[in-house]
């Protein structure tokens, strides 16, 4: 479903393109009026979403806002306005699901939240 109108605060994640055969998005999504973050903009160029809307002529990769490391590590600002739209272009990268699955796992630890077992049986 596209807005019709400014809808204002959405933050919109992709995370099922992981082929270039799967989309989830309409391509005029990923341009120039949304913020476009992608996990890997290069991945995300070739499999992703991203990849549907600059086959489709609506994007460039030149208009990706940014990649998520950098929002993560403070390069760049996540958001800025309450009234942006932000679409994420998640095509999965494993290395970003391991750190932040770490991150979780420590928060749990040093809060005592969570439950624990063993996979071992």
């Amino acid at each position: 479903m596209i807005c019709r109108r400014r809808c204002g605060k959405a933050i919109i994640a992709a995370v099922g393109a992981d082929n270039e055969d799967k989309q989830e998005l309409d391509p005029t999504l990923l341009g120039p009026k949304n913020k476009v973050v992608a996990d890997v903009v290069a991945q995300c160029a070739t499999i992703g979403d991203l990849h549907h809307a600059l086959t489709a002529g609506t994007a460039s990769v030149s208009g990706v806002y940014a990649e998520l490391g950098e929002i993560v590590c403070g390069k760049k600002p996540g958001r800025t306005s309450t009234e942006e739209i932000t679409i994420f272009d998640s095509t999965g990268m494993a290395l970003q699901d391991v750190a932040s699955a770490a991150v979780v796992y420590e928060r749990a630890m040093t809060t005592g939240k969570g439950l624990m077992f063993d996979f071992g049986r």
